[in-house]
């Protein structure tokens, strides 16, 4: 009999459950018992709505009120000392890791001030980690037991679950160490976590638990010959204990560079991603032992096309072929983590389109009805009508557009080349902008407060008219152009009060698009986000940002930033099409955003951000020729939006949370850049960037926290900068934008900020 394996399930719930009652906590205004009940109700709707649906192995431990590789290090006492002095509960130790805690003195309670630990992205998702981080004096223990406490509550529930936690060489490889240790190497750590796993593996075995999943994505990267060997001591460590089976699990990419660290490892199972990656299945069938069971990945845990049910059951009858039917477990290619929760939320889709999707839910039956149909039970009417789906979407119109074809068709190298060099650009924009040392700016969002949200959600129900609503967001660019004034910002923006989403927004507009009402995914902590999904040929059909920027720009004598996202990230932060590569859906979008640059460059927005936060999540995750070739479309992508401009125009682009290389952002060519940096403790960082032609800006603090730093901060930081980096090419601004924040904190913050900046501006002049 083939099982069906769902290898996790969003947590955050259908209708946003978690996001309320997490930041309800943040605000006082619910208790921790009141979060953890949500929590538990959370937990027990999953597991029932996979029992229902036929699953036959369904993932425990894979909720989280924050980032699940933050709870391994709560649960293994990875916890730096900074934390651990306040005597926080183990939520808010758990929270100020993850974001920060900024607090005073009260009711004979301690004052307590520590910043967030670095936070990156998942391989190439949209999902951000929390980077463990590691030191000489971090004390391993087992501190708590939550898988098991999460098996127990499903048990309880009649639920048998597999626990699924982080594999000992992917927790190690993927942190880091701690700015007092920086001459520590994780992966060195490997025999004093070993035994905390094997006691974990053996606390799940005496609750009852015939089998674990340990996650290993690590395996999907170019390893070296060291991480490679640590599989085998690792598993060889923990297969001596045979506690209970564990399936080691693999996602987003191929294996087969790596392949030989799982050549006989005495685990029970394996799991490949064989959408990401299909042709894989050779190779790993060859590598699978004969007491070991596969488990074949796929059902696309990354997007929402409907599975293609013939091709799935063509390489599920492959592996039965070598295997048997026994040893074959249909699966999802990764956790449901970054799939929207339900289909049936969305009642405003055509229904042409939303045939053609298929949400976290949806994917439970598409994973059992492939598993028994491998078993030989008869779904040939559901076949049919999944093969009249998927041919029904090949032979639409909604996904053509000659038009945009043939202008794609037609680029030359002269569309994505800005008319001189930089250092020629910068002389004639000089006397222009007559901008001081180290200018300062924000990313672009201003706080999303709640009397814009009503009025946004008012005009779109038609409850307001459109000119009610363009008086309204044009007093909103008002407070926002006079505030940055007061503070003495030297480059302003108009703070987006107009847009629900920086991918979205645009999308809404660009002809192609569809959008979900419900269709939330967890991007980090309670930030969530609701991708655009891509379903035809790109366009831009009239301008999007021009009307708030002019405005914006007519109410003051500063620069005023218009503000775009740029075409790497309306891709990368969207569903994309599977059925066209995306490399030509990242030029669609270039050319859809050249209109709209060229378009605000002729209505006298001399200052033009394009942002890219998303380039370097879309990497491919193994060096090579995908991976030069990515890099080249991306960058020509961001150049054929950018280069139809004068050189007295200055572009602007941001990046964030990620580890970026000068050379890719050398290539696009922007004449300012901004990085994020506050959670950034190498000193090497700043050092890589020494030779970076064009101006830059590394992000002063840390805009997902609560927390607002002092002027003294901002001028230790800024000093440590300057020991590597000139200042005449050093812009200073937050890490990001500051929708999420509250005006209080960003007033306090960007007033010091600003202060910090006069402050070298003044020691800077006295030299000259």
């Amino acid at each position: 009999m083939v099982l069906s394996s769902v290898l996790g399930f969003p947590r955050i719930g259908a209708n946003r459950e978690l996001k309320k009652v997490t930041e309800s906590y943040w605000a006082g205004k619910a208790t921790e018992e009141e979060l953890l009940k949500v929590g538990r109700e959370l937990r027990a709707s999953n597991w029932k709505l996979q029992k229902e649906a036929g699953v036959d192995v369904i993932a425990s431990n894979d909720f989280s009120y924050y980032d699940q590789v933050l709870d391994l290090s709560l649960l293994f006492n990875v916890v730096p000392d900074r934390y651990r002095k306040h005597d926080l509960s183990a939520v808010d130790t758990m929270f100020a890791m993850g974001r920060g805690l900024q607090r005073l003195a009260k009711d004979g309670a301690p004052a307590v001030d520590v910043t967030a630990l670095e936070m990156v992205k998942w391989f190439d998702s949209n999902y951000h980690y929390v980077r463990p981080t590691f030191s000489h004096s971090t004390d391993f223990k087992l501190n708590g037991n939550k898988p098991v406490e999460e098996y127990l509550e499903a048990k309880q529930l009649g639920i048998e679950t597999r626990p699924v936690v982080l594999g000992p060489v992917s927790f190690l490889y993927l942190g880091k160490s701690d700015k007092d240790s920086l001459d520590l190497e994780p992966l060195s750590l490997l025999p004093k976590v070993l035994p905390l796993y094997a006691e974990l593996l053996k606390q799940l075995s005496d609750a009852g638990a015939k089998s674990v999943q340990l996650d290993e994505p690590v395996l999907v990267l170019d390893l070296a010959e060291d991480v490679q060997s640590a599989f085998k001591t690792a598993y060889e460590h923990l297969g001596a204990e045979k506690s209970l089976d564990i399936v080691l699990t693999t996602y987003f990419g191929t294996v087969v560079p790596n392949l030989k660290a799982l050549v006989d490892l005495p685990v029970a199972g394996l799991h490949f991603d064989l959408v990401r990656n299909p042709e894989q299945l050779d190779d790993v069938l060859a590598i699978v032992g004969e007491n070991q069971s596969l488990s074949v990945g796929v059902v696309d845990g990354r997007n929402i096309w409907k599975n293609d049910f013939a091709k799935s059951a063509a390489t599920i009858s492959k592996a039965i072929e070598k295997l048997g039917g026994d040893r074959v477990i249909v699966a999802t290619s990764s956790s449901l983590l970054h799939t929207p929760v339900d289909l049936e939320n969305e009642s405003a889709l055509e229904p042409e389109i939303k045939d053609w999707f298929s949400f976290a839910t949806q994917k439970l039956h598409e994973v059992v009805v492939l598993a028994k149909n491998a078993s030989g039970e008869d779904f040939s009417s559901e076949l049919k009508a999944n093969a009249d789906s998927i041919a029904a979407r090949a032979a639409s119109a909604i996904t053509n557009d000659p038009a945009v074809q043939e202008r794609v068709a037609g680029l030359n190298e002269k569309l994505s080349t800005r008319a001189a060099p930089f250092g020629e650009r910068l002389k004639e924009q000089q006397p222009i902008f007559k901008l001081p040392l180290f200018p300062t700016t924000t990313i672009g969002s201003f706080p999303q407060t709640k009397d814009i949200r009503i009025n946004r959600n008012k005009h779109a129900k038609g409850a307001i008219s459109t000119e009610e609503y363009t008086n309204f967001i044009n007093s909103q660019i008002e407070e926002v152009i006079r505030f940055q004034e007061e503070v003495g910002l030297d480059v302003l923006v108009h703070g987006e009060p107009e847009r629900n989403d920086m991918v979205q927004y645009f999308g809404e507009k660009i002809k192609g698009y569809v959008f979900t009402v419900n269709g939330w995914v967890q991007s980090y902590g309670s930030r969530y986000v609701r991708p655009p999904i891509i379903v035809g040929d790109l366009s831009r059909p009239l301008p999007m940002s021009v009307r708030e920027s002019v405005y914006a720009q007519s109410i003051t004598t500063k620069p005023v930033k218009g503000m775009l996202t740029g075409p790497v990230t309306c891709l990368r932060w969207s569903f994309p099409r599977d059925d066209i590569d995306q490399r030509t859906q990242a030029l669609q979008l270039a050319f859809a955003l050249r209109d709209e640059v060229n378009d605000l460059e002729a209505a006298g927005i001399k200052v033009i951000q394009v942002d890219e936060p998303a380039i370097r999540e879309g990497l491919p995750l193994r060096a090579g020729e995908e991976r030069s070739a990515y890099l080249n479309w991306a960058a020509q992508a961001f150049r054929v939006a950018t280069s139809g401009v004068s050189n007295k125009t200055q572009i602007h682009s941001h990046f964030c949370y990620s580890d970026l290389d000068p050379k890719h952002i050398k290539a696009l060519d922007a004449d300012v850049v901004s990085i994020e940096f506050s959670k950034k403790d190498d000193p090497n960082y700043i050092a890589e960037f020494q030779d970076y032609p064009n101006h830059i800006g590394l992000g002063l603090f840390d805009i997902h926290s609560p927390r607002v730093p002092s002027k003294e901060e901002f001028i230790q930081k800024i000093d440590a900068i300057l020991k590597s980096y000139p200042a005449d090419k050093f812009w200073v601004n937050p890490d990001c934008g500051l929708k999420t924040r509250g005006w209080e904190e960003t007033k306090a913050s960007l007033t010091n900020m600003v202060e910090a900046a006069k402050h070298f501006r003044n020691i800077h002049t006295k030299k000259d």
